[in-house]
């Protein structure tokens, strides 16, 4: 291509990227707006990380939108673990989830507090409770560990360890199989904890306003498997 080619051929070319950009930031999803729709959003969210296609969010449109307000659509609470950061498990942007952080991802007044807020005051309509395979905080409640404020964190588990080492009398507390059972015992704990403490919660998932689902990260897949909620009383997978 001559030189005067590519000067007459380059302002369309810049023009073109311009059009492109703006189409983009134009082309933003409308947000889920019921419970159902909200999970289907973090079930396609999760494959395409499994996919490795991400959704390319404009982060400084976001930043943009969400500057006055926020709506996220959903509240996640998940471990604190390193290699379970619901936002990007989710392929999630900013002001789309909130989301909750403890080792164990267990309920205490602080964490229903702020899924008070999130839901009852900001309109989210979905709960998940996230646990993960190989879980360290499990495992060290699984082994009885004793460590600072750890211990008491920790001891919010004992109930699922004691509930699966009821069911399997040839427990051990060095297989993550064992572990793995106990991390999923512990999530379906937690979301029944959640309902009973929780009365603005509880009366918001009776009014069909909120739904409130189990899930499982598995850390070598990175697949969310989800417990539908009526189902999370009984352990049933369910990621239709």
């Amino acid at each position: 291509m001559t030189k005067k080619s590519i000067a007459v051929v380059m302002p369309f070319l810049i023009a073109g990227v311009f059009i492109s950009s703006a189409g983009a930031a134009k082309q933003v999803q409308a947000p889920p707006q019921t419970p159902q729709e909200e999970l289907a959003a973090l079930k396609e969210g999760n494959q395409r990380f499994i996919n490795n296609e991400k959704a390319g969010h404009d982060f400084h449109y976001q930043i943009n939108k969400t500057k006055d307000g926020q709506k996220p659509y959903a509240v996640v609470l998940s471990c604190l673990d390193s290699r379970v950061p619901p936002e990007i498990v989710f392929d999630q942007g900013i002001g789309e989830i909130f989301v909750a952080r403890v080792a164990g991802n267990i309920e205490n007044d602080d964490i229903l507090g702020s899924m008070e807020f999130g839901t009852a005051v900001t309109g989210a309509k979905l709960i998940v409770v996230m646990g993960h395979t190989k879980c360290g905080a499990v495992k060290g409640a699984c082994q009885n560990v004793k460590l600072g404020f750890l211990t008491g964190v920790l001891d919010k588990i004992q109930p699922a360890v004691a509930q699966v080492k009821k069911s399997n009398p040839k427990f051990n507390p060095e297989s993550y199989d064992d572990i793995d059972h106990v991390s999923e015992a512990n999530v379906r704990m937690t979301v029944e904890n959640i309902r009973k403490k929780s009365k603005i919660i509880r009366d918001l998932e009776a009014q069909n306003k909120i739904l409130i689902v189990g899930a499982m990260y598995d850390i070598s897949s990175g697949k969310v498997n989800f417990y539908a909620s009526v189902e999370s009383k009984t352990g049933v997978a369910n990621n239709k």
